[in-house]
């Protein structure tokens, strides 16, 4: 008769319970791995949609421009104001001002009241007078503020663009 008691099931079940523990530890490894690369996607994907949205809407107001300059119905002149620039478009009977103050750049008709944010989160604009050999075109620098603080590419947009010769 043998003394000692050889019950299979006690041993079995400890191999098991380590196992457990040691495939849980392997789970959470590779679940925080997991859901760390997601958030980091998640991430770049909402910055990437930002900036196609800005880029969108930076196109739209510059092509805009192109047409205000375009239809032009007498000379553009560009003012210095304390906040900032405002560009004068005469446009029929009427003008179309273009301002960059505060960080924005805004539109409006000098017979309206309001001014149109159209831009916001802008860091720099200039339009100036561009004098080419055989004409006169005009030339609008805008570059937005980066949503980053180190920014991959920098946000600048030129769109130029010549009015119609006047008598």
């Amino acid at each position: 008769m043998n003394l000692q008691s050889h019950n299979p099931r006690k041993r079995v079940t400890g191999i098991l319970l380590l196992e457990c523990v040691v495939y849980l530890g392997v789970l959470m490894v590779i679940l925080a791995v997991g859901g760390t690369a997601f958030y980091l996607c998640w991430d770049n994907a909402r910055d990437l949609r930002r900036n196609a949205d800005d880029i969108t809407r930076t196109l739209r107001v510059g092509e805009r421009w192109r047409a205000d300059i375009r239809n032009a119905t007498g000379a553009i002149v560009v003012e210095a104001e304390p906040d900032g620039e405002v560009v004068r478009i005469p446009s029929g009977t009427n003008e179309i001002l273009y301002a960059f103050n505060f960080g924005a750049v805004g539109r409006k008709l000098a017979a309206a009241d309001d001014w149109t944010i159209l831009l916001p989160r802008v860091k720099s604009s200039h339009m100036q007078a561009d004098d080419r050999t055989h004409v006169k075109a005009w030339r609008w620098e805008v570059e937005l503020t980066p949503g980053r603080k180190k920014p991959g590419v920098r946000p600048l947009f030129t769109f130029q663009a010549v009015p119609p010769v006047l008598p």
